[in-house]
């Protein structure tokens, strides 16, 4: 074959592996669910084989045993996936490792240091990309015999395999990852624990694989570690300054509210920006079904924005009757006053049918409603 003709050749195999890589950003992520694997595969060994009769290497992957560079950077340089000085996301330290060129003629048994810490152009490991690609059987494999570390490694997007399996909803792959002791707590670059991606999706059973105690049965698991305890806080924000629980409200998911509350958690939270908490975000969302739920939970009726609203101010601003009925039922103060000095009521001004739910009657001293008494 003449040099050229075998430069252009090479050129096209690159060109395929890069439109094959697999991305791990949350868009793509759902695209990927329609990708035919079967056909990725053929097309993956087509390449490989043409790659070999050219005596060349495939793109990306270092000589065998050889320690990892990618562009230049080293094993540690490329896993620092830290915001700052962040201590919640601190790079994972790995020791110096050497990756294997997986083929046919590959040791049954290779050092797992030197295939699960090989990375993709996103950053990926290949346990993030059997849980993208939905080779469960797989990823459980490689979380029962790699170390906890490298189940941490975070991807290009802060993402890791935990952040995948929920977002996937595999609730296995999930369950595995906590029993290995899998962190729970580490952000991705929105801020989100898995838990957060949890209950903006709907997932209660992910949820429940993230917080429920461990069972006799998961304790003689040979994932399990005992070192690791079920334990999260349950009041991290994300960056938008929202709880697990402030999401799963925001999203309507009145199964995670209940859950999360039975979970112990705070049901009066008060988001980062405006101070507002879920029984605020209900009222503002006009869900009458999940202000009931809160209500029920204990969610505090007369709880003040830092604009000091309280919910009543939130119903009677919007002209919501309904909402404002049940708060009113539930016992909310309607004198209350906000920082503009404004009581429910005179945010009520000349809608009858509220006013009609607050205990005044015509008498007004100094333009003020005075309240009724027996």
């Amino acid at each position: 074959m003449a040099s050229g003709d075998r430069e252009d050749f090479k050129k096209q195999s690159e060109d395929c592996v890069a439109e094959e890589t697999c991305d791990s950003g949350i868009d793509s992520i759902r695209s990927l669910r329609s990708i035919n694997t079967e056909d990725y595969h053929k097309e993956r060994e087509r390449v490989v084989e043409e790659d070999r009769i050219l005596g060349s290497r495939l793109p990306h992957h270092p000589d065998e045993h050889t320690d990892i560079s990618l562009e230049g950077q080293t094993v540690d340089e490329r896993l620092d996936s830290n915001y700052g000085s962040s201590s919640i996301t601190d790079s994972v330290e790995l020791p110096k490792v050497q990756i294997l060129r997986i083929t046919e003629d590959s040791a049954p048994n290779p050092d797992p240091s030197c295939i699960f810490t090989y990375l993709s152009d996103e950053g990926d490991t290949f346990l993030h990309l059997a849980i993208i690609h939905g080779v469960l059987g797989l990823a459980l494999q490689f979380i029962l015999v790699v170390p906890k570390e490298i189940l941490e490694i975070q991807n290009d997007l802060l993402q890791t395999p935990l952040h995948l399996s929920v977002f996937l909803n595999q609730p296995e792959v999930t369950r595995c990852l906590i029993l290995k002791g899998a962190n729970p707590e580490v952000p991705d670059r929105n801020g989100n624990t898995p838990l957060h991606l949890a209950c903006e999706y709907g997932f209660v059973q992910c949820a429940s694989m993230l917080l429920d105690e461990f069972t006799e049965e998961e304790l003689k698991s040979p994932f399990y570690d005992p070192s690791v305890r079920i334990e999260q806080d349950l009041e991290l924000q994300n960056w938008q300054g929202l709880t697990c629980l402030h999401v799963a409200t925001i999203y309507g998911h009145i199964n995670l509210v209940d859950y999360l509350s039975n979970k112990r958690a705070n049901i009066n939270c008060k988001e980062g920006t405006g101070g507002r908490t879920p029984l605020h975000l209900a009222v503002e969302l006009r869900n009458i079904s999940m202000v009931h739920i809160l209500l029920k939970q204990g969610a505090y009726v007369d709880a003040t924005m830092y604009n000091g609203c309280t919910p009543l101010h939130l119903a009677v601003g919007r002209k919501d009757t309904a909402v404002a009925t049940i708060l009113c039922q539930s016992g909310a103060d309607t004198l209350l006053r906000n920082l503009e000095d404004e009581t429910a009521q005179d945010l009520a001004e000349g809608d009858s049918d509220i006013l009609a739910l607050f205990p005044f009657d015509d008498v007004k001293i100094s333009g003020k409603p005075v309240v009724c008494t027996e």
